[in-house]
């Protein structure tokens, strides 16, 4: 695979952390396989998370939600006081601890969480504030020029 040192970058640009950050990110082989996860778009600015947690109860997931990064976890808690006294002969579902890790573009917000049938999906939006939505602005005809009053004249 082909690495780029984006080390030059860094020297000559300001602001611009988060943006090489994410290309590391991208270009990096790291990317675990587990736990499966699927990315869907639900509406215009709705957007589904799921991801297979089978033996995972409630309890051990949790949900993170830090400025652009959704951070999901899972980490299974030992038998307690030996109540599950039988013995695994084979081990086909996982449950190893894992840690997922999604960027959230600008404005996307964590709206709900839910788990159902060993999925968990969480929900997101994109609400752009009304600041920064597109606005249309009116154009005058040159014959409705402002007029301006001048302070001298009127006094």
């Amino acid at each position: 695979m082909r690495t780029y040192d984006l080390t030059p970058f860094y020297r000559s640009t300001v602001g611009f952390d988060r943006f090489f950050n994410l290309l590391d990110q991208v270009t990096s082989d790291g990317s675990p396989g587990y736990p499966p996860y699927n990315i869907e778009r639900t509406g215009e600015n709705a957007y589904r998370i799921s991801v297979a947690v089978s033996g995972f109860s409630q309890g051990e997931l949790s949900i993170v939600a830090k400025e652009n990064t959704l951070t999901i976890k899972g980490e299974k808690t030992a038998n307690e006081n030996g109540k599950d006294k039988s013995e695994v002969l084979y081990r086909g579902i996982a449950a190893r601890a894992f840690e997922r890790v999604f960027q959230l573009a600008d404005f996307v917000q964590v709206k709900n969480a839910s788990l159902e049938n060993g999925l968990l999906h969480v929900d997101l939006v994109r609400e752009i504030p009304e600041a920064k939505k597109p606005r249309s602005i009116p154009i005058n005809s040159g014959a409705q020029t402002p007029q301006v009053v001048d302070a001298s004249v009127a006094a």
